[in-house]
């Protein structure tokens, strides 16, 4: 826009000085004509007799004056420099041999009218209307033309300054963690080139950190399974009693956060390969009828069929703790296949639970954050399932959104990025 905003200005002030260059060429032409021209009619209607005179006034008009053999119009005195100067030129080009009296009778258009006698008694009024000389019609069409070959080049200019921006845009979006990103070109403007360099070497960064932290965890995940192993054995030989419980709680808990805590260090760097053609219908189906198997109250509601390309491992574990932790605060669920406005997959997980205090929406999606009812060890949550879900989403490309439900209960949705191979068909069922 500035660019364009500039280009336009220019073109304008060009125009500008261009018609104002015009304006001087046309009052000097007309200046001048008055000069030469006047003083040989006024010479030529004294030579000529009275029947001859009305012939030959039509002749003698010029664009910006004319004579007529009448006394000039009732009018005012001249108020303008131009009507001044012009009533002077006439003056010194007629050698002040006459006693004119000049009036404007209109000021817009400006138009004044001078008035003399000839010898003969005669009067002749000289009509001046200054104007400017008349603008061809294709002219506006040309300069229109101009205006959007201007802007058009304009849009081709930024188009081609910004489009290595959008590359870096989108790259920075599909940024991988685990470094398994293709490299993004590093070439286009200099500054664009450089940008794209930076950003590859922040992502091969961003991955040697990630891999660290993941093995970090990985070792100190292994090296705390043995005493927490011991410790299980030693809590297990002791008597039979209410302390034991209560520290094998411990350990189990322990022992929990150890994975949880794995799992979460592995999420943010899940490396994915080549994406697989799933029928969600029947994933669907595969993932409930596991949890009915073991006795667990999950139900299935499908309003549309789709099919997706996507990674059937992610995506089950994402779907798996997000029923999970429906399950501990509900203890029934239900899942539900649909697609929404915008074309997008969704994925619903249902639950007639507590809910979640809508400020807390988006706090509970972070690592360790729980809400203080389920801080108890009977829901066994560590505050990562969702975290982990959310991780997981983003880097199948999709969303994981929460919101609660009306009469009660929270809906957590995974919306899943559409691809042009993505196919849907409308029906309605539930199981």
């Amino acid at each position: 826009m500035i660019l364009g905003a500039g280009l336009l200005l220019a073109h304008a002030l060009s125009f500008a000085l261009l018609f104002e260059e015009r304006a001087d060429a046309t009052r000097s032409m007309m200046l001048r004509n008055l000069y030469e021209d006047i003083p040989v009619s006024v010479a030529l209607l004294e030579k000529l007799p009275d029947d001859q005179r009305d012939a030959w006034i039509p002749r003698l008009e010029r664009r910006t004056y004319r004579y007529l053999l009448r006394p000039a119009l009732p009018g005012e005195p001249l108020s303008t420099a131009r009507s001044h100067e012009v009533t002077g030129l006439i003056d010194d080009a007629l050698g002040h041999q006459y006693a004119l009296r000049p009036r404007a009778v209109s000021a817009t258009p400006e138009r004044y009218e001078v008035e003399l006698t000839l010898r003969d008694g005669q009067l002749l009024t000289i009509e001046v209307t200054p104007s400017l000389m008349p603008v061809a019609r294709w002219l506006p069409w040309v300069l229109a033309a101009q205006v959007i070959l201007l802007l058009l080049c304009v849009a081709v200019a930024v188009r081609l300054a910004t489009r290595p921006l959008a590359h870096l845009a989108r790259a920075a979006e599909r940024m991988d963690p685990a470094g398994g990103g293709a490299q993004l070109p590093q070439d286009g403007p200099w500054e664009v080139a450089q940008a794209a360099s930076a950003l590859n070497a922040l992502q091969a960064r961003v991955a040697t950190h990630v891999s660290e932290r993941t093995q970090i965890l990985a070792a100190i995940s292994h090296d705390l399974q043995t005493p927490i192993t011991r410790l299980r054995l030693r809590v297990e030989a002791m008597d039979a009693s209410a302390e034991q419980e209560k520290l094998l709680g411990d350990i189990d808990h322990i022992s929990l956060l150890v994975r949880e805590g794995l799992n979460y260090a592995r999420s943010a760097s899940v490396t994915l390969g080549p994406a697989v053609r799933l029928d969600m219908t029947a994933f669907l189906e595969s993932v409930v009828a596991d949890y009915q198997d073991a006795g667990r109250a999950v139900a299935l509601s499908i309003g549309d069929s789709a099919s997706h390309d996507t990674h059937p491992q992610v995506l089950r574990r994402i779907l798996q703790n997000l029923v999970d932790n429906a399950l501990n605060h509900a203890g029934d669920v239900e899942a539900r296949l649909r697609m929404d406005e915008a074309g997008r997959i969704c994925i619903d997980v249902l639950d007639r639970g507590p809910g979640i205090p809508p400020e807390q929406l988006e706090h509970v999606l972070k690592p360790f954050q729980r809400l203080e009812p389920s801080r108890c060890r009977g829901t066994g949550g560590t505050g990562l399932g969702l975290a982990i879900a959310q991780q997981l989403t983003q880097a199948l490309g999709g969303a994981l959104r929460l919101s609660n439900r009306e009469g009660g209960g929270l809906q957590a949705t995974i919306e899943l990025r559409s691809t042009p191979s993505s196919t849907v068909h409308h029906q309605g069922a539930s199981r």
